[in-house]
Order: structure tokens, then sequence, then C-alpha cells
């Protein structure tokens, strides 16, 4: 077990990171040890979708993620004068404590690994759950993660699925992709299902220009994976559809983390099992 951060030894490795508890993890994020996405970060701890605004859209957000709980599944929101998730991770630092985050300023974005700089004091913060937390279910029940035997990020695609629109906030769905044995897709379904508050079962698997995707090897956002043969692409709603309504709207300024540069809680997966 890695005790302090010096033990890291400069820029971190994967396996080191998976050891790490969530508060040492986002120190090391805060020092720029880690800026890489953070599948297998923190193995055991639940990672987070984050999505920051201006107070004047905070409402309509949250009525947003409200009428789209499957791809928007809010944990915590984070009212303004505040930096830290004061119930999923107090003391942490919103502005520092992802890896990366996307900067929204009307139809153009930008990444950057620190948004101290950009925020603002009427910003209001939310947390929605991420995917990533089944994935340690997966692997136990021997369901193979792509994205985390490579050593990348997940890949993700918009569909052609209407959210429900609330005020301004309208888009369509974007979701993540694992490839899946044809003979385990009942079990993946049955084990994702579990964490509901986290995206839990798929939304589809099988063809997906079914729902509007073209091409597996071109990903809208991540990396691509490969598809072996037996297998079946599988589909979970993705928190990274909030940034397809910002893209939308065009707000004045907005921040997101960067897909797959999650921010990492206090909470532990099992937290959100209903099993």
């Amino acid at each position: 077990m890695i005790t302090s951060l010096t033990a890291l030894g400069g820029l971190a490795t994967a396996k080191q990171m998976a050891r790490l508890s969530p508060a040492k993890f986002r120190s090391s994020v805060r020092q720029g040890l880690w800026q890489k996405p953070t599948a297998g970060c923190c193995a055991g701890y639940t990672q987070l979708n984050l999505v920051v605004l201006p107070e004047i859209y905070a409402d309509d957000f949250q009525v947003f993620c409200e009428k789209n709980p499957k791809p928007c599944p809010l944990l915590e929101r984070v009212d303004r004068g505040r930096i830290d998730a004061v119930r999923l991770a107090p003391g942490s630092d919103l502005r520092t404590d992802c890896p990366g985050y996307k900067v929204f300023r009307g139809n153009r974005s930008e990444f950057l690994h620190d948004v101290t700089d950009v925020w603002q004091d009427d910003f209001v913060s939310f947390l929605l759950g991420c995917s990533f937390t089944f994935e340690q279910a997966m692997l136990k029940n021997g369901i193979p993660v792509r994205h985390i035997e490579l050593g990348c990020n997940v890949p993700m695609y918009l569909t052609d699925i209407p959210c429900e629109p609330a005020g301004p906030f309208h888009g369509s769905m974007v979701v993540s992709m694992r490839p899946v044995p044809a003979a385990l897709v009942e079990k993946t379904h049955a084990v994702t299902s579990c964490y509901p508050a986290v995206h839990g079962a798929p939304i589809h698997h099988g063809d997906p220009g079914a729902i509007g995707i073209a091409d597996l090897a071109s990903p809208d956002f991540g990396d691509p994976v490969p598809l072996h043969q037996g297998e079946v692409p599988v589909f979970w709603a993705c928190g990274v559809t909030p940034q397809v309504a910002l893209r939308n709207l065009a707000p004045e300024i907005a921040i997101t983390h960067a897909p797959g540069y999650m921010f990492v809680s206090d909470r532990r997966d099992e937290d959100y099992c209903v099993d």
C-alpha cells in the first residue's frame, strides 16, 4: 500500500493509482502526478461525472437530470460558494481534482488539467453517477472490461436517442460501450442492473446502427477498443450526455470533466449496489 505521495516517485503508474485512497489520489492529481483517464484508479471507490454551471442554469439542469435519470443520475448538487463535494468527498477541490476538464465557451471547448483560474463565484456543481462504478463487479463475475485490459479510455458514442428537454437543455444520449462475450451478455445485464444509481443495466446490445451509431471504430469520445470474434457490443447510458446538451446550449462558460477523466469520491462502489 502506498502511504505517501513521495512513494509515487514522479509520474504514477496505473497499478499505483489503483491502490491509492481517494484522498491521496485527488492530492496526486492536484500535483500533476496523474493526468490520464481514471478507469481502474482507486479500485472499489466510486467515480463521478462533473458538471459546473453558472447559477442561472442550475435549476433547469437539475430538472434535466431528473427527467433523464438513466444518462444523468444525480448524486450531489454543490451550491454556489463551495468548491468541495460536501457529501461525497469532503475536503475535495472540484477545481483541481479531476485529471482533465472541458471548459465550454459558446460553441468552443478546451481541455485543461486545472480550472482554478476560470472558476466563478456563481458556479453550481453537479456530480453524476458513472458506469466505472460497476466495472469491478463485472470483473469479479468473469466479465471482461476491454478498456481496462488495454489501459485506455472507454469508447463513448453519440446516439439518436433523444433526451427529455428541460428549459434550455436538450440533446441526444451518449452511451459507453464494452465488448462482452455473447454467452455473458445476460449475466452482464444482471450484474450491472444492481447499480441503478450509476446508470444500471445496459440500454442496448447488438447492432450499433439500431441506436444511430455508424462506426464502432470511430467513437465520439474516448478511445476505440477491438471487438473480438464471438463478442457483442453492449451499451450503457453515459454521463457525458450533459456535454452534448452544453454544446447545444453554447453557454458563456461551463465546465465538465473531460470524458473518462472522472472525479473520484470517498464512497465505495458497493454503496450503490442494491442487490
